[in-house]
């Protein structure tokens, strides 16, 4: 925080203590085997496509260089509002020539051209020597103004735009944490639209090899014929679903691609491929919501907005102070240029000039009562934003919990409904039971495959959605905006 003297008006800033629990309440995940790094989460998951993606979208994407731009465009306003404290320098200069035709005799001759003329000839006395038709005139020079600030309004601008700019830095670490997060979410779905697809195919192919056991079977008259149309009906049914799987993979992949700056179809041919679920990536212990609070990024940037607005009150309160300002003019003009830089040819003008603010109808005191709502609201803001920075993580911590219970359960449902299978599977090779149990065991399997599959994916985007709410996915080393201005 910049330091101020004791001239400055306005209220100083202390940053906010937050009120937050000691701990979090939902249940914390298993402690890791091996450490990961929260500033690069992603590369727990073990999946170099995913990395690979990740970079590139952190390297180009048009939200991060958005960001990154707010930051230089709040760093040149530093330089501006502490100019302003400074003394303006402004240089000049002008060659002026006239030309004019005689009108009648020469004492139609504005006496001001008489005036000019004198001067050219050196002023002599006597008869006024022939009236020339054209002059030339050259000035150079140089302006000088300073506006003291006694009140410490440009302190008080100068401490804004730092502020600004530091929130600046803070929303670009947001985006990044953002961007990271929403790159990981739908790779991890696209990666499980892909595999749903692979199980409803194996759906339809299960579906075709029961219509041809039944097509068989009714040729010969041992089923009706209704229960080969039925199974025909079921066989379209199944096959419908793989399409539109295979395309919400497409429609995921073509977010991926805008996300990383690129246009929608320009990552289909390496992502179109399908690959399995990458393995999820152990949970980090949240920690202590005071630790959460310094450092997600959102919370940092509205706690600067806070620092801002409390500097504008002062910037305020200035302008309810009188203000004085001194300026000097240092000028050389004559109508030769050989007499350009003798003594003679120097002008110098300079000037003191004070302002009172005495009566305007309330209008200064309102901006300060105005700076000072705005200020209530930043504070208002900040704490909405601590209090929403613990409930992501909560809400993560509870999904998370629940949805590695449900997977657990998942789990042991497929290997229930393999082992089911491998039994009838061995009763039919055995001659003991017809095809129809194995094809209704291979049905229960993929449908327990189908479910276990959807629960891997929210769990692995839950568990991004945990590191998202932990503020993970920047650091300081390497950070894009900071490097920049």
């Amino acid at each position: 925080m910049m330091g101020v003297s004791a001239c400055t008006v306005g209220p100083d800033y202390h940053e906010p203590n937050p009120q937050v629990p000691a701990a979090f309440a939902e249940p914390q995940p298993p402690s890791p085997d091996g450490t990961v790094d929260l500033a690069r989460w992603w590369t727990a998951f073990g999946d170099p496509e995913l990395s690979h993606l990740i970079e590139i979208g952190l390297a180009q994407a048009p939200d991060l260089k958005t960001a990154e731009s707010r930051v230089r465009e709040a760093r040149y306003a530093i330089v501006q509002a502490r100019s302003q404290g400074l003394p303006q320098i402004n240089g000049s200069g002008k060659a002026q020539y006239l030309k004019f035709h005689r009108i009648g005799n020469d004492s139609d001759i504005p006496d001001l051209i008489d005036q000019v003329t004198g001067a050219q000839q050196g002023g002599g006395s006597g008869d006024m020597p022939s009236i020339p038709t054209s002059f030339h005139s050259f000035s150079a020079g140089f302006d000088a103004s300073w506006e003291i600030d006694l009140f410490g309004g440009v302190r008080r601008q100068t401490e804004a735009a730092t502020a600004q700019a530091e929130a600046a830095q803070w929303d670009a670490r947001d985006a990044r944490v953002r961007l990271v997060a929403e790159i990981a979410s739908d790779y991890l779905q696209m990666r499980g639209d892909q595999q749903q697809a692979a199980i409803a195919q194996s759906e339809a192919d299960r579906q075709q090899r029961s219509l041809d056991i039944l097509a068989h079977t009714a040729k010969v008259g041992l089923v009706p014929q209704g229960n080969v149309l039925r199974q025909r009906t079921q066989l379209a049914a199944a096959q419908a679903k793989v399409e539109p799987l295979r395309a919400e993979a497409h429609v995921q992949i073509h977010a991926l691609a805008v996300l990383l700056g690129m246009t929608p179809e320009a990552l289909l041919p390496e992502l179109s491929d399908a690959r399995p679920l990458p393995d999820g990536p152990p949970s980090v212990p949240p920690g202590l919501p005071v630790d959460l609070i310094r450092r997600r990024p959102d919370v940092r940037a509205a706690e600067r907005q806070l620092a801002v607005a409390t500097a504008d009150i002062g910037v305020a309160v200035a302008d309810l102070y009188p203000k004085i300002s001194l300026s000097a003019a240092p000028q050389l003009a004559t109508a030769w240029l050989g007499s350009f830089f003798l003594g003679k040819s120097l002008q110098i003008t300079a000037q003191g000039q004070a302002s009172f603010p005495i009566f305007d109808f309330g209008r200064r005191r309102a901006v300060v009562g105005k700076r000072r709502e705005q200020r209530e609201q930043a504070y208002w803001h900040w704490r909405q934003t601590v209090l929403g920075a613990l409930r992501d993580v909560e809400d993560a911590l509870a999904r998370t919990d629940a949805e590695r219970r449900g997977n657990a359960e998942l789990r042991f449902g497929v290997e229930d409904a393999t082992r089911a299978l491998a039994t009838v599977d061995a009763q039919y090779r055995a001659g003991l039971e017809n095809y129809t149990p194995v094809l209704d065991a291979q049905q229960q399997v993929l449908e327990a495959r189908s479910n276990l599959s959807d629960s891997d994916v929210r769990l692995r985007r839950d568990l991004a959605s945990l590191y998202k709410a932990l503020g993970g996915g920047w650091t300081d080393l390497g950070d894009a905006a900071a490097s920049t201005g």
